[in-house]
């Protein structure tokens, strides 16, 4: 069953709190990081963004980033606070000879959500470009939905021009965006598939190897998906990490809430990674919430 959760006219910018920024810095910041994450870093433009994920042996999501490269010697890497220290530590690692330094650089930079008309025309229009103006970086985020959306990167000193969204109207549009951004409660829960990273810009398949590559190619290539990531609009709050239960078991949980947040117009919504045989409509619930899913805002790479 679908509802009308149809998003409202937002515009402007919101103030990021929960992000982190992680500095890559060196003549071999681009290999090092081509060698860890699910992306393509060695052939990274300076027009060009990067959304990845840092993955175990096993290949369960670690970590999320989107990532940019601001000089030849240097990438900054975008992700939650809460991960940061930890995600820091394991890159840090495996550098061991390698020339590149990593550091949380945090707080020297300010971070902002841009909506709506706040997003610069300059920017273009394809999903994970990156366009440098002085010391700000400004990445178009996916997808390129009715309310555009771009990641403003600058000093902490600066701030973007115009209104002002509230952290919790930027944290909806990114679940209707539809591409979940990790942190704690949901650490090593997903491979990327189960996010449907594939399918937004996430993984490249055609890259060397990293950590968890043969479990995440094996997944890709070898049978059908089991596990996917949904929208769905539910009538009470949802939270991070809740477990999500189809009608036809109440014992045995089908799933995950990713991220959630209030609608503007009322209820929560929701990215909900959680088996495929269970989007057949039948009721779902998480908690006291009834779940109805509603449609991804772009198609996933195995139906197109």
């Amino acid at each position: 069953m679908s509802q009308d959760t149809s998003p409202p006219s937002l515009h402007g910018a919101a103030t990021l709190p929960s992000l982190g920024v992680i500095a890559a810095e060196g003549d071999e910041a681009a290999s090092f990081l081509h060698s860890q994450l699910t992306q393509d870093f060695a052939l990274l433009g300076v027009s060009e963004a990067r959304l990845a994920a840092l993955c175990t042996a096993k290949g369960r999501m670690l970590a999320s980033f989107v990532a940019f490269k601001r000089a030849h010697d240097r990438i900054l890497l975008v992700c939650r606070r809460d991960l940061l220290p930890a995600t820091l530590k394991r890159l840090q690692m495996f550098v061991l000879r390698a020339k590149v330094k990593l550091r949380d650089a945090s707080d020297e930079f300010a971070l902002r959500g841009l909506a709506g008309d706040a997003v610069p025309a300059g920017l273009g229009t394809t999903p994970w470009s990156h366009l440098a103006e002085g010391d700000v970086s400004l990445v178009r985020l996916y997808p390129a939905g009715a309310t555009p959306r771009a990641l403003w990167v600058g000093p902490a000193t600066a701030a973007p021009a115009g209104p002002v969204l509230t952290e919790a109207q930027w944290d909806w549009l990114e679940v209707m965006s539809g591409v979940a951004t990790l942190s704690q409660p949901v650490v090593e829960a997903f491979v990327p598939q189960m996010l449907n990273y594939e399918s937004v810009g996430g993984v490249n398949f055609k890259k060397g190897c990293y950590p968890g590559q043969e479990v995440v190619a094996r997944s890709q290539f070898r049978g059908t998906l089991k596990r996917r990531a949904y929208l769905a609009h539910a009538d009470a709050p949802l939270q991070t990490g809740q477990e999500v239960f189809h009608a036809s078991d109440a014992e045995q949980p089908t799933g995950t809430v990713v991220q959630a947040a209030p609608n503007p117009q009322g209820g929560w919504d929701a990215i909900v990674s959680m088996q495929t045989g269970s989007a057949d409509g039948a009721p779902l619930r998480a908690g006291e919430a009834t779940l109805h899913l509603q449609p991804l805002p772009y198609p996933l790479l195995d139906d197109i």
